[in-house]
């Protein structure tokens, strides 16, 4: 209650300092994370961290201030009258905006993303399971000659937003994460890697085994890969490659974005963007994710919507000032980096909606000839205003319904677009990898280059 207490008493402040507005953002967390190499911690690192940010708004100029606290909220008032300072000053140099504001109170709903265990644990059961995650890896195949990451992250946090139009929220979170990075090699000398990563806000959805098991697999897979001719074939894009295009996705779907004229998206609201097999959703109400949480950054409670349906775009994402720039309702997806940043905006858990039917192994015995793609290099080069791509690529070769040999150095090129326009299947292996998920895809034939 501290925190809210002095954030509400910030807020008075600035107000009887002449602010129409203000809103207070205040993040406390607290963390630790290993490394394990050879049995042993090969690196290990606490944190712990403690910020407060103050916006303003005075005759409808934004002002803006923020403070580190390494004393907790209670010791630092002469810091806090500074902060207040700055903002109300900083209000003076920025030009009118009549978009700029905060938004009103909305009652958030009931979200799981607090767990006890996780915020108890200790640092030797942190280092047991990044040990673990190392050993995992390594047992799981005589190929398997080292582990290049195998590091366990732990942390809780603490988030309270109060503003001047009765928003008063404050919520505690916690994360477990796992991750790592196994090579493979042959007797020919052919080396691979692969990885695999697990992460929730729950402790008992990590499989510490599961992880190292997965990033071994990967790598295995690979071994042996061989060139191929150039070939237009259908691919199936395995579960994290399709998390990775949908990523480029989800940022054109930034009401930021449209507005700026930075996304391939604009102005096709209400069309048939992608094939009518998909529908995206944003939900940060989703229990246990890490994307989850009861209000964004704002303190606008978050919620379950669905982006594109049957392939239709139905809107975007917003924060309170996009959202009245549009002449529309924040949807809850305010973010900040840090209490250092103005919120911009982002998505929750954000995913393609599975399907019941196929599986990814399905897909593969449902195809004469086509490509497993397993891995893509360099996502995140795609052009973010045009959609387009090109990227290298590794996986699988399929004839006859089965994966034949591994494939290497090959590239596929094309349109974000047009490629999920191509999408003839949906599997119903929905993984999430971070706070964004998808199933295994089936696109229709693409270019695919050596």
């Amino acid at each position: 209650m501290e925190a809210q207490e002095v954030a509400a008493d910030i807020v008075r402040k600035a107000l009887n300092r002449g602010c129409t507005a203000a809103e207070v953002f205040v993040k406390s967390s607290q963390g630790i994370s290993v490394e394990a190499k050879d049995g042993r911690v090969e690196a290990m690192e606490v944190s712990r961290g403690f910020g407060l940010s103050l916006k303003v708004i005075r005759r409808r100029k934004l002002g803006f201030a923020f403070m580190t606290m390494p004393a907790g909220i209670g010791s630092c008032r002469k810091e806090i009258d500074r902060t207040i300072d700055e903002a109300v000053q900083g209000s003076e140099w920025t030009a009118a905006d009549e978009y700029t504001g905060i938004p009103d109170y909305m009652p958030p709903g009931d979200v799981l993303v607090f767990d006890e265990k996780i915020n108890s644990i200790d640092e030797g059961d942190v280092i047991r399971d990044a040990i673990l995650l190392e050993d995992s890896a390594l047992s799981y195949d005589e190929r398997i000659k080292k582990v290049r990451k195998a590091a366990v992250s732990a942390g809780a946090g603490k988030t309270v937003i109060v503003n001047s139009k009765g928003v008063n929220a404050a919520y505690e979170a916690t994360y477990y994460s796992a991750h790592v990075t196994a090579v493979a090699t042959d007797r020919d000398g052919d080396s691979q890697m692969g990885w695999d990563y697990a992460g929730s806000r729950r402790l008992s959805d990590i499989d510490i085994k599961s992880v190292g098991e997965g990033a071994s697999k990967r790598a295995l897979e690979l071994l042996g890969s061989v060139r191929i001719s150039p070939v237009k074939i259908p691919v199936i894009l395995a579960p994290f490659v399709a998390v990775e295009f949908l990523e480029i996705l989800s940022a054109s779907l930034s009401a930021e974005a449209v507005q700026k004229q930075r996304s391939f998206l604009a102005g096709k609201s209400g069309q048939e963007v992608v094939s009518p097999l998909l529908d995206i959703i944003d939900d940060g109400t989703m229990a246990w994710r890490t994307g989850t949480r009861p209000v964004d950054d704002e303190g606008v409670p978050v919620a379950n919507k669905t982006l594109v349906s049957g392939g239709v775009l139905r809107g975007f994402i917003h924060n309170t000032y996009t959202a009245a720039k549009d002449n529309t309702a924040s949807t809850g997806n305010a973010s900040r980096g840090s209490f250092k940043s103005l919120p911009g905006i982002d998505v929750t858990n954000f995913y393609i909606k599975p399907d019941g039917g196929k599986s990814g192994d399905d897909m593969v015995k449902s195809l004469s000839r086509g490509i497993l793609i397993l891995g893509a290099m360099g996502v995140h080069t795609a052009n973010p205003v045009s959609g387009d791509f090109s990227v290298g690529i590794s996986g699988q070769w399929i004839e006859n319904g089965e994966t034949v040999y591994p494939v290497k150095e090959a590239v596929i090129s094309g349109n974000i677009l047009d490629m999920f326009r191509k999408v003839e299947g949906v599997g119903n292996d929905l993984r999430f990898y971070g706070n964004i998920g998808s199933p295994s895809l089936l696109i229709g034939d693409m270019d695919v280059s050596a």
